[in-house]
């Protein structure tokens, strides 16, 4: 037969509820944690890659036609000159 030790059951009584505790305070600590990181990070606009990418192809396109025109425009000043 086992004998029960009653400090020792609540030892391992108040070492399980510290335990608890600890966890909870954890859990919580990291939850506010990640909060605060949203509350900070939200008022940044970020894009997305999609949108990233449409605009660089338009910059990109943009720049051609800039090219061209430019080489246009010096033509037709060699014409006149």
């Amino acid at each position: 037969m086992q004998s029960q030790n009653p400090i020792i059951a609540d030892f391992v009584k108040l070492a399980n509820s510290a335990a608890g505790t600890l966890a909870g305070m954890s859990r919580e600590a990291r939850d506010n944690a990640r909060e605060k990181m949203k509350e900070s990070l939200g008022g940044l606009d970020f894009v997305s890659r999609e949108e990233f990418d449409a605009v660089k192809d338009m910059a990109a396109k943009a720049r051609e036609e800039n090219e061209a025109l430019a080489a246009r425009i010096a033509a037709l000043e060699a014409k006149l000159s």
